[in-house]
Order: C-alpha cells, then structure tokens, then sequence
C-alpha cells in the first residue's frame, strides 16, 4: 500500500478509498478525489476510476483530460453511452446524470478547475480535441 495518499494511484487508489470510506484517497496532491463508477459502453461491466473534481452548487465537476492524450478517457466515453453513473465521496454514494458543459458554461467550469488544477490548461495545449468539462448531477 502507498505510505502517502498522494502516492496513491488507479486501482490502488479506488481500493484503498472504498476500504477508508473516502478517509485516505480523498485528499490527493492539494486536491480532492471522488470515484466516479460507469458501465461500460461495450462490455456492460462497472468501471472505477477516481477522478479530480470540485463543486459548483449541488453539482460536482469532473474533466475529461486523460492528461492530453489525444482520445478521450473511457469514463467519459462510458458517459456519453449511458449517462447515468454513481460517484462515491467520503461516506457517501450518489447516484448522478453526467452531461457535458458547453460555452460560457465550459469556459466558466474550465477556470474553477484550473484553480485546482492547473495542468489542465498544460494539457489542453497538447491534444487537438477540447477536453470535456463533465458536470454531474444528483439523479
């Protein structure tokens, strides 16, 4: 197991928040961690992946960057098939609805995560796609 949170990664990263309830693994790198769980688009089975995000109002906001690689990230990818999701926050599941923000609404979004992030607008420069702002709502 990773002697530090900020060590923690993917898989390891997912186990160690659902055997802490969100106790270590939410706190990563100066940020805050949920996992987002999606079905798979092609095989049907759920998929696990611990995500960046922050919070606008009753919403929470995830990106889509997969550190500027030039294909989007299968979670979001799993979203756009079917947008109903689940994200687990310490002590807490939540069942949501993912959609994608666009405009004004995106560029908003974009700038309170580069707050928290700002290698995302590093790795905006290094795909052609425009990575997704994903905002997700409790169904």
């Amino acid at each position: 197991m990773a002697d530090s949170d900020d060590e923690l990664f993917g898989a390891e990263h997912v186990r160690v928040y659902r055997e802490t309830a969100g106790e270590r693994g939410y706190h990563w790198r100066g940020t805050t961690i949920l996992l987002l769980t999606t079905r798979g688009r092609t095989s049907g089975e759920l998929r696990t992946t611990p995500l960046i995000h922050r919070t606008d109002g009753e919403r929470w906001v995830v990106v889509a960057s997969k550190g500027g690689a030039p294909e989007h990230p299968g979670w979001y990818e799993n979203l756009q098939a079917n947008p109903e999701a689940t994200i687990e926050l310490p002590g807490e599941t939540v069942p949501v609805r993912a959609s994608t923000a666009e405009g004004e609404e995106r560029a908003r979004l974009w700038a309170l995560m580069n707050e928290v992030w700002p290698a995302y607008d590093e790795y905006q420069t290094t795909t052609d796609r425009e990575i997704p702002v994903d905002v997700l709502s409790r169904r």
